[in-house]
């Protein structure tokens, strides 16, 4: 690890002379401004390990070359003082030096889905956004519904939505998957339990500078929105679907009340889904077996279960479970979220090799 810190410690002083010497080039000088900032938590944190390590170094020494019982005390005192600390130290470098996520910052779009069970699947996806909605909430972010399809009672076909809040997807990126409930649906005269599915992707919000779609690669339809009839009914045709011709991926937006409204949020969703979808393939290169983050929505895939009658919520990928289901579907999700950020951290921190370092 101390070669990892030399190197970065190098960069951060070269940086600053560069900074020194630079001039007149704004662009450069405001990219390495970016690096520096990027890189300062790291140096301030290797230069109080150095001399944490320069300390415990010479407490060592005296504690073998030292025969005053005084001094070879305050010694002693001094070694169980900094190997702690040096200790807590060492967890902070290793995570900083954890490659991050360039996407984690973003703002989110997540598409809930019912998958099996029917109108119960619907519900349940209707739940998971309410459920997605008070976890938002609670972190002081603004949800904005971007497109639904609604069945009449109180449940999503599909809903897609914007999360806009500083570090959205590095939070909610782990809900992406397959999200199953046991429980007895309102309509079951019989009172027997059902099991019932719906799927969760989480997308970072793309900017247009970041992947460009050329016009030529679009198709776009325009048609009349779909709605409950009498006054609703739209006489102007708003709604958009958009088609990328070279993956035949298909968006639709009808909510809003204008055909530009439309597009840009189809444009939004669009830009998410191939971003990701570029992702995918680069993260397939670099991992021998991945889980694509969906699934197909069957009953045996699953990531998390929600058990109504023991009021138990699993999360299967870390094998925890907590006994507080109405908490948890008005958005206190933050356990998992947690613990599900610190096993992801061990991972690629394990990737890494820093983690076998002595």
């Amino acid at each position: 690890m101390l070669d990892k810190l030399a190197g970065i410690e190098s960069r951060y002083e070269e940086i600053n002379r560069l900074l020194l010497e630079i001039g007149s080039n704004y662009q450069r000088a405001a990219e390495l401004n970016k690096e520096r900032i990027d890189l300062e938590p790291i140096y301030t944190k290797a230069q109080e390990y150095r001399q944490l390590l320069k300390r415990l170094e010479d407490a060592r020494n005296m504690l073998a070359g030292e025969e005053d019982e005084e001094i070879r005390a305050l010694a002693e005192a001094e070694f169980a003082d900094l190997e702690p600390r040096i200790a807590v130290l060492e967890k902070e470098i290793k995570a900083l030096l954890v490659p991050k996520d360039p996407r984690d910052d973003k703002n989110v779009i997540m598409e809930v889905r019912a998958g099996t069970g029917g109108d119960e699947a619907a519900i349940f996806a209707a739940d998971l956004y309410r459920m997605y909605s008070r976890y938002a909430e609670r972190q002081n972010w603004k949800v904005e519904v971007l497109s639904q399809s609604d069945i009449g009672i109180g449940g999503f076909k599909e809903i897609i939505f914007l999360v806009k809040g500083k570090g959205a997807y590095s939070k909610l990126k782990y809900e992406s998957g397959v999200h199953r409930v046991q429980r007895v649906p309102v309509t079951e005269a019989q009172g027997r339990i059902h099991t019932s599915t719906a799927t969760v992707a989480v997308l970072a919000e793309v900017e247009e500078v970041d992947i460009q779609i050329p016009e030529s690669d679009l198709k776009m339809d325009v048609f009349r929105s779909s709605s409950a009839g009498g006054q609703n009914v739209q006489k102007n045709a708003t709604a958009i679907r958009l088609t990328h011709l070279p993956t035949g991926m298909v968006v639709a937006c009808q909510d809003e009340r204008s055909q530009l409204q439309n597009r840009l949020r189809a444009m939004a969703i669009l830009r998410a889904r191939l971003y990701e979808a570029e992702e995918e393939k680069r993260r397939s290169t670099q991992e021998a077996a991945r889980r694509s983050q969906v699934g197909t929505g069957v009953r045996s895939e699953k990531i998390r279960t929600y058990n109504y009658p023991q009021s138990r919520i699993t999360d299967h990928r870390i094998n925890l479970s907590v006994f507080n289901l109405p908490a948890v579907m008005q958005g206190d999700i933050d356990e998992f979220v947690e613990e599900l950020s610190t096993r992801d951290e061990a991972e690629r921190l394990a990737a890494t090799g820093l983690d076998d370092d002595e």
